[in-house]
């Protein structure tokens, strides 16, 4: 800083793409840049020890104009357009840490700010109309959570490739938060997933000894399906409407040999008609049913579960003005989805009918849970983007970043709420 205030930088090319940038964004960030800016002309702006972030086209400028924030930066960094060329965790950690010092919010584009980015913009020769999204985006159309709509939501993420998933999952395939036990080394995420299916089936009340009847809703690649009748014996039912999904699951019954016990089927929750079951759980799927259905959602489990049977739901929690989860999740992981504070989703539980038995809070879990999945995507890093290609890959990676920040922060939650049907 000089005498004046003024921001001094460290580049021969003062009047640079980065640091025009900069002097449009410095009002709006309190301060000097929480990033070392490094431009497509070569200049720079920023504190040269701040994370480094590239803009490797003037389209970046072009998304940020037509889509300020969170929408139009994800944009650009799924497409190439921003890079972060070291840890993305640690770049955006850093640029939270100053955001919360500084007391700042997301700014606003006012009438000033729309001035200054527009000229820049023609300066550049980058003001036209807005850029297609991203190829990776999701286009989802129809009536909110009508059946065909719920449909394409849920074809987007989980039917994106099997292949794809076993690049991130454990071999169980288990894609919801899981109970870890242990700081041991040799203790791994696999020993964790199959921690928390064992405490799943054991808060539900199976028992090895008897044939009980089991529902899965929204049952995934079918882990906690596959180890009910693995280790309970439990004759199993489990629903999902991807595709992908059914087709992975129904392979690895006939390898294991479970026909008898095990049935996937391809069907909507609100179609679940052949209850009462002895037991019933929905793990991390009550998300995706939305606001205005949860009743009938939570209905569904209540018919379906015989009176004295428990049901367990594990779903994500979730406070302030984006119970979808934000513009990136929104756009482009889970169209749709629809989460509330913990007490909120359990009201409507209780409203359904069922008595609420105990609330555990696994929030600390995910964090290790994602830091697993995260570890295990970059060391398979090449091998996603051969088999997706680098747009969706740089998708996973934002996503995975973001997830296990959201959850160490406590921006958001997970959590296990067991109840009971009244007999």
């Amino acid at each position: 800083m000089t005498d004046t205030g003024q921001t001094t930088y460290s580049t021969g090319i003062d009047r640079g793409v980065a640091t025009k940038l900069a002097r449009i964004l410095e009002p709006l960030v309190g301060g000097e840049l929480p990033v070392r800016l490094t431009a497509w002309d070569g200049s720079a702006a920023g504190p040269e020890d701040a994370p480094d972030v590239q803009l490797n086209s003037a389209n970046a400028l072009r998304r940020l104009l037509w889509s300020p924030g969170e929408l139009g930066a994800s944009q650009a960094y799924v497409t190439g357009e921003v890079d972060v060329p070291g840890s993305l965790e640690a770049a955006l950690t850093y640029v939270w840490k100053v955001v919360g010092e500084r007391g700042l919010t997301m700014p606003k584009l006012n009438p000033q700010l729309l001035l200054h980015l527009t000229r820049l913009a023609r300066e550049l020769d980058v003001f036209g109309p807005p850029l297609p999204a991203p190829q990776s985006q999701a286009k989802i159309t129809g009536r909110l959570h009508s059946l065909l709509r719920d449909r394409a939501a849920i074809s987007h993420h989980y039917d994106l490739s099997n292949s794809f998933y076993e690049l991130i999952l454990d071999k169980q395939m288990a894609y919801s938060c899981a109970y870890w036990l242990s700081d041991d080394a040799d203790y791994s995420l696999e020993d964790a997933q199959r921690d928390k299916l064992d405490l799943v089936c054991r808060k539900v009340g199976l028992d090895t000894m008897t044939d009980q009847r089991f529902l899965d809703v929204g049952c995934g690649w079918g882990s906690l399906s596959l180890y009910a009748a693995e280790h309970f014996g439990a004759k199993v039912t489990g629903v999902t409407i991807s595709r992908e999904q059914k087709a992975f699951i129904d392979q690895r019954i006939a390898e294991r040999g479970l026909q008898d016990r095990v049935e996937i089927r391809l069907e909507d929750y609100r179609d679940v008609r052949d209850g009462p079951y002895d037991a019933v759980a929905s793990l991390e799927m009550g998300e995706h049913v939305g606001q205005s259905n949860y009743g009938v959602y939570t209905s569904t489990l209540f018919r379906n579960v015989k009176p004295g049977g428990k049901m367990l739901i594990q779903q994500m929690s979730r406070h302030g003005k984006h119970p979808g989860g934000g513009p990136f999740i929104e756009s482009f992981i889970a169209p749709d989805m629809h989460m509330r504070a913990v007490g909120d989703t359990v009201n409507l539980i209780e409203n359904a009918g069922f008595e609420i038995l105990g609330v555990q809070a696994m929030r600390e879990h995910y964090v290790r849970t994602i830091g697993a999945w995260l570890q295990t995507f970059e060391a398979n890093w090449d091998a996603a983007v051969e088999m997706m290609g680098e747009e969706i890959a740089r998708v996973w990676r934002l996503y995975l970043v973001g997830g296990m920040m959201t959850f160490r922060d406590g921006r958001m939650g997970v959590d296990q709420i067991l109840s009971q049907r009244p007999a």
